[in-house]
């Protein structure tokens, strides 16, 4: 052998086997690389996401929101993300109106009775493994449940759960159960304030009212970040005491009809009486109106001839004299001129009194 570095090594022969077997891991390599890229691709494409006109949407890195403040909500329309689990995408409907209904202190009821509205047989007692009940102010039981509607107000508030001072996410079931359990505690401890018949009966609006405003407050003190819409209340007596109660329905009603009934003749009378009263008033002050101006003018009358009787009695009372004597003489049906004698002594004057009045005249009958 020659040690001279100029001399070629020698080639060795490589057989057709194994430069097959070289092709082919070189194709592999290629498609495998080729797949590789395509699923790279498409796992980049998997992280594109529509939002909707009525949502809203927040992207999470590892748990944790993309952005601050304002920025961290995603208006409609297309979004990429990475796809999961480095990115996840929560999608929150802002207008939708959601709804919770509170049974925590209604009887049992199968969905095919709660869907129908029947109430399923009872004992002679509660079962409080399957019913529930709650307790009225003069510590009476009855069965109350509601319905509440309610929108999504601040969408990181409710994803992200700042209410209870973490930065754990519960996402929108979590929400759902908190308002859930505001509207459950809001019947408890309204029904507390209010007396059976109140609620059943007598005031059952103004229940349903402080049983809305009580969740309403509780979900602002505990910043669910919803906005309550409507509650609708439904309550009963223990089916127990249905027939009791119903009787007790069957009084009040019957009460307050007689009550409305009196009410009404009471303000029939009243005002009949108010009539009235400013009829004769209006009487009374329109002749006092009338005698008042009579008295004055008579008054000013009064004047009138008291300074003409002081300027000439004699010629006032001759004046006066021939005056009524011409209104005695135009309502007299008979009138006498009695002259006086020469002598001065007054005619005698004799006066038939109480005479026959004339007959009428009637035509004679011929024979």
């Amino acid at each position: 052998m020659s040690n001279d570095p100029k001399t070629p090594a020698p080639v060795t022969p490589v057989d057709s086997g194994s430069q097959a077997l070289a092709e082919a891991l070189r194709s592999s390599f290629g498609i495998v690389k080729f797949v590789m890229a395509l699923l790279f691709v498409l796992f980049l494409a998997s992280g594109f996401f529509t939002v909707g006109p009525q949502e809203k949407a927040i992207k999470l890195r590892f748990g944790k929101p993309v952005g601050e403040g304002e920025q961290v909500l995603l208006g409609s329309g297309a979004h990429w993300a990475w796809p999961y689990p480095i990115d996840d995408v929560i999608k929150i409907p802002i207008t939708e109106i959601q709804k919770v209904t509170a049974k925590g202190s209604w009887f049992f009821q199968t969905p095919e009775q709660e869907l129908s509205d029947k109430d399923p047989g009872f004992g002679p007692t509660l079962n409080p493994a399957m019913d529930g009940y709650a307790l009225t102010g003069d510590g009476n039981i009855i069965h109350t449940k509601a319905t509440l509607s309610y929108r999504i107000a601040d969408p990181v508030r409710c994803v992200f759960g700042f209410a209870i001072g973490t930065n754990q996410t519960f996402n929108l079931a979590g929400v759902s159960n908190a308002v859930l359990n505001a509207l459950d505690n809001a019947l408890v401890q309204t029904a507390a304030r209010y007396k059976v018949d109140d609620l059943l009966l007598n005031d059952a609006v103004g229940f349903q009212d402080a049983v809305q405003r009580r969740v309403a407050k509780l979900v602002q003190e505990q910043k669910l970040g919803v906005i309550v819409d409507q509650c609708s209340v439904q309550s009963r007596p223990p089916r127990q005491l249905k027939q009791a109660f119903d009787i007790v329905s069957i009084a009040s009603h019957k009460r307050d009809t007689v009550t409305s009934a009196a009410r009404s003749e009471a303000s029939q009378t009243l005002g009949r009486a108010t009539s009235d009263a400013v009829g004769r008033l209006n009487a009374a002050e329109t002749a006092r109106t009338l005698m008042v101006e009579g008295i004055n003018s008579e008054s000013v009358r009064f004047q009138k001839l008291l300074s003409a009787y002081q300027s000439n009695p004699d010629l006032f009372v001759q004046q006066r004299l021939v005056e009524t004597m011409g209104r005695v003489f135009a309502s007299a049906q008979d009138k006498m001129f009695l002259p006086t004698r020469a002598d001065g002594k007054p005619v005698e004057l004799r006066l038939l009194l109480s005479r026959e009045p004339p007959k009428p005249k009637t035509d004679e009958v011929k024979p």
